[in-house]
């Protein structure tokens, strides 16, 4: 009974003798996986130095219009009498584009001339004294009121006379001066209602008529010369909205004509990028329409002031370009850009390939199947790509970044994962 512990001590040891058997060679497994991994290149993506010309630019949305545009809108509520042109036909200066029934602005006109001249015949009257009748009546008074004044004087002199001989009394000499008063009066009197007979408000206010009468005048005849719409200079009627017999209010759109050969751009430069704009910088214009197309430009104005455009805050900017083949069409949207910068034959990577720490910016280039650190100096980028000034040399081989997303290090063995 003794032998029975001896035997059960005995099948213990040897269970933790296999266990531990066992551990140590999972460990050596593991081990030896983890370094078999690490020796294993890792895939990358991989890129390559190339010279090319690289362009940074200002990307935004503009759209087309006509320069030296010319307008025409109905200047009353009437109908289209008759149209002359059809849309897209060229015109010569002068040439006749759309009548409007104008029988209201003539019976408009004719009664504005009317009034100027009624307020005319009232400021003659009153800067004279009054109409021709009146005038020809207070003349006539005031030879009269002369003539008394000198018989009073004539009278007055007599009896002063008179009373130094004792023939007249001194009673009888006041009575003469105040006669001769009295004319004296009625001859100022008559006078003055030649000269002022109306104030300086009653003037006023007929001189007032008077240039109302004038603008009604002018007013209408424009309204008459609107109704006959002839064209100012060359160009082509590339909008006719209306048609014969149409009725149109005031203000309605009728005719629009210009020279499309060139034409100028509006953009809308985000604000955040107008301290990058200049005088003279390039534009390239592309329109989704015609894909492939590039019209160039030179940047004509500046922003002056930053404005609310939808949900962007903007600057606006324009740009004149040639449209020899007029396929660019007035109020269209194109796609702007405004190039800031631009080298020939510059050393560029692919924007993946820069890394950045406090040592500056820097490159994995891959020699050899491992990765070495390449410190690069950069300068103008686009989407996609960047410009190296130093660092690098043609046709570099550099990792763009691992496959299984681990991150890079010099020094790691590596095979590049795409051609």
């Amino acid at each position: 009974m003794a032998a029975a512990p001896e035997n059960g001590h005995r099948g213990g040891n040897g269970k933790r003798t296999w266990l531990v058997i066992i551990g140590l060679i999972i460990a050596v497994v593991v081990l030896a996986a983890f370094l078999s991994f690490h020796r294993s290149p890792v895939a990358i993506r991989v890129g390559r130095a190339e010279r090319q010309t690289i362009t940074a630019s200002i990307a935004t949305n503009g759209k087309i219009e006509a320069l030296n545009n010319f307008q025409a809108y109905a200047p009353m509520p009437t109908t289209v009498k008759k149209i002359f042109v059809q849309q897209g036909a060229w015109v010569k200066p002068g040439e006749m584009l759309v009548q409007l029934d104008d029988a209201d602005a003539r019976l408009q006109a004719a009664r504005a001339e009317a009034q100027l001249k009624g307020a005319e015949a009232d400021l003659n009257a009153v800067q004279g004294g009054g109409t021709r009748e009146e005038v020809l009546t207070t003349k006539n008074a005031l030879v009269k009121a002369q003539a008394d004044r000198e018989a009073a004087h004539r009278n007055l002199q007599a009896m002063q006379k008179l009373l130094q001989t004792g023939a007249a009394s001194q009673a009888e000499v006041d009575a003469a001066q105040a006669r001769l008063r009295v004319a004296d009066s009625e001859v100022h009197l008559l006078q003055q209602q030649l000269k002022g007979r109306y104030s300086p408000q009653v003037i006023g206010h007929v001189e007032a008529q008077q240039a109302e009468a004038r603008a009604s005048l002018q007013a209408a005849q424009d309204v008459l010369k609107n109704s006959n719409i002839t064209a100012p200079r060359k160009g082509m009627v590339y909008s006719l909205p209306v048609r014969e017999g149409a009725f149109v209010n005031t203000g309605d759109l009728l005719v629009q004509v210009a020279d499309l050969h060139s034409v100028r751009v509006r953009a809308f430069v985000d604000e955040p990028e107008i301290g990058r704009l200049r005088h003279g910088q390039a534009v390239e214009v592309t329109w989704d329409a015609l894909p492939g197309r590039i019209w160039q430009g030179t940047l004509e104005t500046l922003p002056t002031t930053v404005v609310q455009h939808g949900t962007r805050m903007v600057g606006e900017v324009t740009c004149v370009i040639a449209n020899d083949d007029l396929k660019l069409l007035p109020n269209t949207n194109v796609s702007v850009a405004v190039v800031t910068e631009r080298r020939q034959n510059a050393i560029t990577i692919p924007r993946e390939a820069i890394h950045q720490d406090v040592g500056g910016q820097y490159v994995f280039q891959v020699v050899d199947g491992e990765l070495k650190r390449r410190d690069v100096t950069t300068s103008v980028s686009d989407l996609t790509r960047v410009a190296v000034t130093s660092g690098l040399s043609d046709n570099a081989v550099l990792a763009l970044g691992a496959v299984n997303m681990q991150s890079l290090k010099g020094g790691m063995a590596v095979r590049p994962a795409n051609p």
